[in-house]
């Protein structure tokens, strides 16, 4: 069916995202050899990232909610693949220390803003193609779907790093370099793809008036669903907002600290070098793609059984938050077997996870705001993994293990499902006064 064409062109774009913002944590040894780093910086450099990454979430909900989906995804996959290769130009070339920082890492920082604010924009873009293409009860299983593509880029990025930084020498330039400028290109063909063949539903040239019934919104609900404005204070003004915001904060705070710190632990702690942490470090992201789809469709497993929107999200994020506290146990294996067995427990399990957080709003709120709250969301789990990553930064500069670190994060997920619990007891439509555009 065209609406599952959708997901896959989606999920796609979600994974050239997480494949862009792989290209530093794994090429880091071999950037460092050209722009030496200390732990902090290589987090500072992390958080630039996830700091425009979680502004531009929120304002690329906005934005999307303003602009459409099809040009708006456009827009945003344009500027964020140009932002990843701009990562390939970085070196000192002559110039002067700026803040103590040497100018390459000034150029990383800069071009890390500048991937996050244009990656902000995806998952919101995401959010509302899911809104606009799937009924309720099809959503979680198309947003696993789209958020496999989390671990399919997750999982290639390894191996072709691995592979373009013992092959690509050429023009001259650094292998490294190349990392960026061929990831940045990907970017580029996916956006002439996605004009090409994405259109809202009540404009596709292919859809037919079959399919385009499962999915036309009730007519009774067609006030709701018209353009117009719901003003930010009052998406703030409920719990259920602050909640699930607050959820991603703290579940997103363990997630970057694994995506962008599980290659320099392989490293750092059994002395791998990028050949052998790449050929056992894809397998954690494979076992995330598969939690994307098995959360999000056991959800939609148990709605189709009869059961409340309440209980089959909320029993599969319990399901999915069970299995995070098993990294606690990491610091004290020294078998590569088992520390890789329970990271990839844990991505299963957070993957999981993310699916049915990203859902939530769908649940809550109406179409037209979908965007925004998405942002608000992404927002906060950016924040969450500036914070983490800092503090595994700081800790590792002034001499401590990562067992601090992989308590906390092991932590966290429960502590989330707790949050939700507490401030939704029933998840259902919020009631707003919406504003006329």
């Amino acid at each position: 069916m065209l609406r599952w064409r959708i997901a896959l062109l989606v999920s796609v774009a979600i994974a050239i995202s997480y494949l862009d913002r792989q290209t530093l944590p794994w090429a880091i040894k071999a950037v460092q050899q050209d722009i030496p780093f200390s732990n902090t910086v290589k987090a500072g450099l992390d958080s630039a990232f996830l700091a425009t990454y979680g502004l531009m979430y929120l304002g690329g909900g906005r934005l999307l909610d303003w602009l459409g989906t099809r040009r708006g995804f456009a827009l945003v996959m344009l500027f964020w693949s140009l932002a990843c290769a701009s990562h390939g130009f970085a070196g000192d070339h002559g110039m002067p220390t700026v803040f103590g920082l040497s100018f390459g890492v000034v150029m990383l920082a800069t071009s890390r803003v500048l991937l996050g604010a244009g990656e902000g924009g995806g998952f919101p873009a995401a959010t509302r193609a899911v809104t606009e293409w799937f009924p309720v009860h099809e959503r979680s299983t198309a947003m696993g779907i789209i958020n496999g593509g989390t671990a399919v880029g997750a999982v290639v990025a390894p191996p072709l790093i691995a592979w373009v930084l013992g092959h690509a020498h050429w023009l001259e330039l650094a292998p490294w370099r190349w990392v960026f400028f061929l990831t940045g290109g990907l970017g580029l063909l996916w956006t002439v793809w996605w004009w090409l063949d994405y259109y809202a539903p009540e404009k596709h040239p292919h859809l037919e008036a079959k399919e385009y019934e499962v999915i036309r919104p009730d007519p009774a609900a067609a006030e709701a669903v018209r353009p117009a404005a719901i003003p930010l204070r009052e998406l703030l003004s409920h719990r259920e907002t602050w909640a699930i915001v607050g959820a991603k904060f703290l579940s997103d705070a363990a997630w970057f600290f694994y995506l962008f710190w599980l290659p320099k632990y392989l490293m750092d702690v059994f002395k791998f070098d990028i050949k052998s942490a790449s050929s056992v470090g894809w397998i954690p992201y494979a076992a995330s793609g598969v939690g994307c789809l098995v959360g999000g469709g056991l959800s939609s497993w148990l709605l189709r059984r009869g059961r409340s929107v309440n209980f089959a999200r909320k029993a599969a994020l319990a399901a999915s938050a069970a299995l995070m506290p098993g990294v606690i146990l990491v610091p004290y294996l020294h078998s590569v077997p088992w520390v890789i067995t329970i990271f990839s427990v844990a991505f299963f399990g957070q993957q999981s996870w993310s699916t049915l957080i990203m859902i939530l709003p769908t649940d809550m709120i109406p179409r037209q705001s979908v965007g925004t709250v998405a942002g608000l969301v992404g927002l906060g789990g950016a924040m969450g993994g500036v914070v983490l990553g800092q503090l595994a930064g700081h800790l590792l500069d002034v001499g401590y293990s990562y067992a601090p670190i992989l308590a906390i994060s092991g932590s966290l997920h429960v502590l989330a499902f707790g949050v939700i619990c507490l401030a939704i007891p029933v998840l259902q439509p919020l009631k707003f006064t919406v504003s006329p555009s």
